[in-house]
């Protein structure tokens, strides 16, 4: 008989991007593979900072959703009100986190008397909801799960969200319980794995954002797509396509822009929403770049056929973002057979994944001569070895069903975490 699992986490499909995305994918193959699946969420509102319709008019208040599947399983989420800011900051998020925590407590503890679930999944950024799980657990006896997306304190701290060193510890403290008490810990990267090891004192498995390889592919007709989207076919595209925050350090796409502005047939392109969108834009129209075009977020249905005209992928974080976050959007660049061009420094996760696979052309985090010259090598080489190692990385390590069949074996059987020594989870 297959379990019964509860996900809590804000993020949640339908939103196109980030975690959103990934939740809803896994979520879907579970259901679709027979589980029973109780989803707490948020309305939809990433990227975008702003609850999308049909959600909007009634998001002030809790809504049922109900979905069922051939194979026997259900999928039903509870939408929770929170606070979303519109230009989020380090205390906005604090508060976003907060009303959400409130909000889904109150609905969880309505799910306390109902058949018990076997699996508990807590998403973390929100390092408050792993108390969410924690309350489960201890009432009603379920396994927690632990699900590492970003090391939201460091992020926080570093980037200078939150500047109270007290906050900053008391915030530290409560993961260290979070992890104490969790069966499970997984993380999406193996660098954040390696921290969240030494951080929580246990081992942790490895469970990557999911891809659809069905979906994102490499396309020979590049010349054509260049032309759909207004373009020359001559043109060299230079793409950024995912969130627009200020943890990734955009604006060094600006300043590359500028460095090549004598090169006409240079056409850097910007897609995507995020709160630091407008003020990129304003930027962008300080320095007069006339070799930049900022674009909105693609239809889902046709991001492959979008993604594969471009002949570069940027992939840019922040050096002090190194093994903290796992940009999302890195997973269909390989999917597609995409030359990504990757700020990442030497000892982190990201730096040690390009260059073992050999798919990409790395660069020094932070450097803008040394983002402008990997550019610049990116459009000189040849890109079909790389193109042609990061598809077959998608192939081998990022299918939804090799992922999912694989969480499935080690995390959700009866045998846990401490049975799966961490070795063994970053083998591959």
């Amino acid at each position: 008989m297959k379990k019964s699992i509860l996900l809590i986490g804000y993020n949640y499909s339908p939103e196109p991007t980030g975690i959103g995305r990934y939740s809803g994918e896994q979520i879907q193959w579970l259901a679709q593979n027979g589980y029973n699946c109780t989803v707490l969420a948020s309305y939809p509102y990433y990227p975008y900072w702003k609850v999308q319709e049909p959600y909007s008019k009634n998001s002030f208040w809790y809504k049922k959703e109900v979905e069922c599947f051939a194979s026997g399983g259900k999928i039903t989420v509870h939408r929770c009100p929170m606070f979303i800011p519109q230009k989020p900051s380090g205390a906005t998020r604090i508060l976003l986190d907060f009303t959400f925590f409130v909000s889904a407590l109150l609905r969880l503890l309505l799910l306390l008397p109902e058949k018990r679930f076997d699996f508990v999944i807590t998403i973390l950024p929100s390092v408050s909801l792993g108390l969410l799980g924690i309350i489960y657990k201890k009432i009603r006896g379920a396994k927690l799960i632990c699900h590492v997306h970003d090391l939201q304190i460091e992020a926080a701290r570093d980037l200078k969200m939150i500047k109270y060193e007290k906050v900053i510890q008391a915030l530290f403290k409560l993961e260290k319980y979070i992890f104490d008490e969790c069966d499970t810990i997984t993380c999406v990267g193996e660098g954040m794995a390696n921290k969240v090891k030494i951080k929580a004192a246990k081992d942790v498995c490895l469970f990557f954002n999911t891809t659809d390889l069905n979906e994102y592919y490499p396309l020979t007709n590049r010349e054509q797509l260049k032309k759909l989207y207004g373009y020359q076919a001559t043109d060299k595209i230079i793409l950024y396509s995912g969130a627009i925050g200020e943890k990734q350090g955009i604006e060094a796409i600006l300043y590359a822009a500028e460095a090549n502005a004598g090169n006409k047939d240079l056409k850097f392109v910007i897609c995507g929403s995020g709160p630091y969108k407008e003020r990129l834009q304003d930027i962008a129209d300080e320095m007069n770049l006339q070799n930049l075009d900022f674009l909105p977020l693609q239809p889902l249905d046709k991001l492959n056929q979008f993604l594969n005209m471009a002949d570069i992928h940027l992939i840019i974080q922040k050096a002090n973002a190194g093994d903290l976050v796992m940009p999302s959007k890195l997973n269909t660049v390989l999917a597609i057979g995409g030359l990504a061009v990757v700020t990442a420094n030497k000892g982190s996760g990201m730096h040690t994944l390009i260059e073992r696979h050999n798919m990409g052309v790395l660069v020094e985090a932070e450097n803008q001569q040394a983002l402008n010259e990997g550019i610049q090598r990116a459009i000189a080489e040849d890109a079909s070895e790389f193109a042609s190692n990061a598809r077959h990385y998608a192939e081998m390590h990022l299918s939804i069903d090799k992922i999912m069949h694989n969480f499935e074996e080690s995390c959700l059987a009866f045998k846990y975490a401490k049975q799966h020594a961490m070795s063994q989870s970053l083998a591959n």
